[in-house]
C-alpha cells in the first residue's frame, strides 16, 4: 500500500513534465492521471486509516483516512471535469501541465500530517496556481496572479515560522506537536492556513482572484484548490481537540461574512466566489464531518463556475431581463438546489450532517448562513429560460463535464442516506422557501453595492495583521494547549 501511495503522489508531477515531451497527448495524459484518483479516493472512503512514515526523527508522515478520501475524490472529479471541459478548446500543453501539477499538489496536502511536507506542497501549489491564473496573459490576469502569489508567499512565511516553533518545542513537525508548542506557533500556522484557505477577513483576496480567472481555472480554484488550506485546519482540530473551538469560531464567522456579501452581489462570478468563502465556513464549522461537505461543495461550485462561463452576461440584473437556454438553466438550477440543501441531491445530506454536528452556540449563525445561501442562489433558479434559445458558447466538452459533476451530486447521496426522514427534510425545505420569499419581496429589488475597499491589496495585508493579533490573543489568553 505504501508503494502505491507514493506512486500515486508522484504520478501527476511525472505526467506534468511528460506532457512537455509529448504535447499531442496532453489531454489524454491529464485525463488518465485524474482518473487514477477517482478510484484511489473512493477506496480510501471505505477503508481503515493508514500512516506512511517518511522521516522517523522529524515526525514527517503521510496519513490517509476517510476524510482524505472525500477531499481526494473531490479533487479527482473536479479536475476530470475541467480537463474534459477544455478538451475541444485551444488550451496548449503548458496549460494542461499546470492543471495536472496543481491537481497533484492539492492531493499531496490532503495526506500530509506534518507541517514541513505541508509547507512544501502549499508552496508548489502557489506556483502552479499563479501560472494557471496568469495563463491568458492579459494585463488584468497577470496582476491578479501576482497579487495572489504575493499574498500566498506572505501566508507561507508566517506558516514556516510557526512550523519551526513547533519543531523547537517537540523536535517533530507532526500536527500533534501543536499541543505542546507555544501560542505563537498556533497563531502563525493558523494565519498561514486561514489565508491559503480563503477564510474570514484573511480570505478576501479570493473573490477577485476567482472571478477574474479563466472559467476552468475558477472551477479548479473554488472547487478544490482553496481546500488545501482547509483540510489541515480540520486535521489539526481533530488531532488536537483544544484547537477545535478556534476552528469552529472561524467557520461560523466565515460562513456569515461570505453570505453577507453574496446576497447583495450582482456579478455572477463574484457571487460564486463570495459563496466559496461562505461554504468553506460550513466545512470548518463541524470539523469531524467536513469531508462530505467538501465533496458536495467542490462538485457544486465547479459546475456553477462552468455554467456561468457559458452565460451571455455575468450581470445578474441583466439576466433577470433576458432568457437563457432551458438546458443551461436546468444545470444551473440543479447545482443551485444542491447548495441550498434541497433533498435528492448531496447538498441536502451534507447540510443535515453538518447541522447535527454543530455546538449549541453555532446553530443560530449557521442557520442564518443557510438562509442567505437560499436567497443568493434564488438569483440563478429564477432566471427566465426558453427552449428555443441556443447556447452558442456551449460545447460537447462543457455538457459532458457538467453532467459528470451533477451526477456526482446525485450519487453522493449514499454517503449519508440516513438524512432522509421527515424531521430532517422539513427544515431545509422551510429554509429554502423562506429564502425565496425574502428574495422576491426584498433582495430582488435592492440595488446595494458594497465598497470593495477591503479587497484592495494594502487592506488585505492590514486584515491579515488584525487576524494575526486575534489569533495571538486566542493563543495566550483563551486557549490552554
Amino acid at each position: 500500500m505504501n508503494t502505491i501511495t507514493i506512486a500515486w503522489i508522484a504520478l501527476p508531477f511525472f505526467v506534468g513534465f511528460l506532457i512537455y515531451l509529448l504535447p499531442r497527448l496532453d489531454r489524454y495524459l491529464s485525463l488518465l492521471t485524474t482518473l487514477t484518483s477517482v478510484g484511489y479516493g473512493f477506496w480510501l472512503c471505505f477503508r481503515d486509516p493508514f500512516t506512511l512514515t517518511l522521516l522517523d526523527n522529524f515526525g514527517v508522515t503521510l496519513e490517509a483516512d476517510t476524510a482524505s478520501g472525500f477531499f481526494i475524490l473531490t479533487n479527482a472529479l473536479v479536475t476530470t471535469a475541467v480537463v474534459i471541459y477544455c478538451w475541444d478548446t485551444d488550451k496548449n500543453a503548458f496549460f494542461y501541465t499546470q492543471i495536472v501539477i496543481l491537481y497533484g499538489t492539492v492531493n499531496a496536502t490532503f495526506i500530509c500530517s506534518d507541517f514541513v511536507s505541508l509547507y512544501v506542497a502549499l508552496e508548489v501549489l502557489s506556483i502552479a496556481a499563479f501560472l494557471a491564473i496568469a495563463y491568458p496573459r492579459s494585463d488584468r490576469t497577470i496582476w491578479v496572479a501576482l497579487r495572489y502569489l504575493f499574498i500566498s508567499n506572505v501566508a507561507m512565511l508566517f506558516f514556516l515560522i510557526g512550523a519551526v516553533l513547533v519543531y523547537q518545542a517537540n523536535h517533530s513537525f507532526a500536527f500533534a506537536g501543536l499541543r505542546a508548542a507555544p501560542p505563537e506557533a498556533l497563531a502563525l500556522i493558523f494565519i498561514g492556513l486561514l489565508i491559503k484557505g480563503g477564510v474570514f477577513v484573511s480570505g478576501l483576496w479570493l473573490p477577485l482572484t476567482h472571478a477574474e480567472s479563466d472559467t476552468p481555472v475558477s472551477a479548479m480554484l473554488s472547487g478544490v484548490a482553496v481546500k488545501s488550506g482547509i483540510f489541515p485546519l480540520l486535521r489539526c482540530a481533530i488531532v488536537v481537540p483544544e484547537i477545535d473551538p478556534v476552528v469552529r469560531i472561524f467557520g461560523v464567522c466565515t460562513a456569515l461574512l461570505g453570505v453577507f456579501y453574496a446576497v447583495f452581489e450582482k456579478d455572477a462570478k463574484r457571487m460564486l466566489a463570495f459563496h466559496t468563502v461562505s461554504q468553506l465556513g460550513f466545512i470548518l464549522a463541524a470539523p469531524e464531518v467536513g469531508g462530505f461537505y467538501a465533496l458536495t461543495h467542490g462538485l457544486v461550485k465547479a459546475a456553477l463556475f462552468l455554467c456561468v462561463g457559458t452565460l451571455p452576461t455575468r450581470n445578474l440584473k441583466d439576466l433577470q431581463k433576458q432568457a437563457i437556454a432551458t438546458p443551461l438553466w436546468i444545470a444551473l438550477a440543479i447545482a443551485s438546489f444542491s447548495i441550498s440543501g434541497f433533498p435528492l441531491l448531496s447538498g441536502f445530506g451534507a447540510k443535515v450532517l453538518t447541522m447535527k454536528n454543530l455546538l449549541p452556540w453555532q446553530v443560530i449563525g449557521m442557520n442564518i448562513a443557510a438562509l442567505g445561501t437560499a436567497i443568493s442562489f434564488a438569483k440563478f433558479i429564477f432566471i427566465p429560460h426558453r427552449r428555443d434559445i441556443e447556447t452558442k458558447k456551449s460545447r460537447p466538452g462543457f455538457w459532458i463535464a457538467v453532467t459528470i459533476l451533477l451526477l456526482g451530486l446525485v450519487a453522493a447521496n449514499v454517503a449519508y442516506y440516513n438524512a432522509y426522514n421527515l424531521a430532517n427534510t422539513v427544515k431545509p425545505l422551510a429554509t429554502i422557501a423562506l429564502g425565496w420569499l425574502a428574495y422576491w419581496s426584498i433582495f430582488k429589488r435592492l440595488n446595494v453595492k458594497w465598497p470593495r475597499v477591503a479587497e484592495q491589496f494594502d487592506h488585505l495585508i492590514g486584515g491579515m495583521s488584525l487576524v494575526l493579533i486575534v489569533l495571538f490573543w486566542m493563543g495566550f489568553a483563551w486557549l490552554d494547549i
